[in-house]
């Protein structure tokens, strides 16, 4: 049964044209492992409150999609894979 998730996916990026690129990059590996997108927002460039990783911030993406809840497991492993992801938070909602 698909349930409806929300991912909020922080990206290391360079520059707003390589932002746009990663964005519909990740949102079709999303689309590639069945799930459905909804809706992509890009929230823009945050700076954290202290480095990780020897990065001061990233790009915030709020990915809204319709999926199996076994493919968010699957989604995971593959963009722990992706270098321009720095981190990745998964909920149902």
């Amino acid at each position: 049964m698909s349930k409806k998730y929300e991912a909020l996916i922080i990206l290391k990026a360079q520059s707003e044209q390589s932002v746009d690129e990663l964005v519909q990059v990740i949102g079709k590996k999303i689309e590639d492992n069945g799930a459905q997108l909804d809706e992509i927002q890009n929230l823009g460039r945050k700076d954290f409150a202290y480095p990780q990783k020897h990065i001061s911030g990233g790009v915030y993406v709020n990915y809204c999609f319709t999926a199996e809840p076994t493919a968010i497991d699957k989604l995971k492993s593959i963009l722990t894979l992706e270098d321009s992801v720095h981190l990745q938070h998964y909920r149902a909602i």
